[in-house]
């Protein structure tokens, strides 16, 4: 049954609520790539979810992927949020956006250089299209990456 009256304490949530309502331009990436000459082979800001916008990539590039779940950044704060509100974290960060993070892919030449950086996560891998788009867990298990982010023509 729900309680529309009943309203979630966020005080202790102020990391959180800022990302959401004061998000920042990940300006420091595109700087990054400028210094380290890295033309990125595709881009997007994750305003839909990391499952959303993954999967635009690999429609609109003919490709697949495979992304790993320990491999996906979850702050603290964040992880300790999605606790809070008995909701999983991986589950947050698949479906989550409006933060403007970045995801985007480069050439395997560019690897090392973006690894390197402490500010970029390097989360998985493009494949062939016909090895399908998934999401390796902590478990080991493989699961097929589903679009759970907002839908503008529903």
């Amino acid at each position: 049954m729900e309680s529309p009256g009943v309203q979630p304490d966020l005080e202790q949530e102020t990391y959180v609520i800022g990302r959401l309502l004061k998000p920042e331009a990940r300006k420091d990436i595109i700087d990054f790539f400028a210094e380290t000459e890295i033309q990125p082979t595709s881009m997007m800001d994750i305003s839909d979810g990391l499952s959303s916008e993954i999967l635009h990539i690999c429609k609109q590039s003919n490709l697949g992927c495979v992304l790993h779940e320990d491999k996906i950044p979850v702050t603290e704060e964040s992880r300790m949020a999605a606790f809070k509100f008995e909701i999983d974290p991986t589950a947050c960060a698949l479906s989550g956006g409006e933060d403007y993070e970045l995801l985007f892919t480069v050439s395997q030449s560019d690897y090392e250089k973006v690894s390197a950086n402490a500010n970029i996560s390097v989360i998985g891998y493009m494949t062939e299209a016909s090895e399908g788009t998934t999401i390796v867990t902590k478990g080991g298990t493989k699961h097929t990456i589903t679009a759970q982010g907002w839908n503008p023509l529903k």
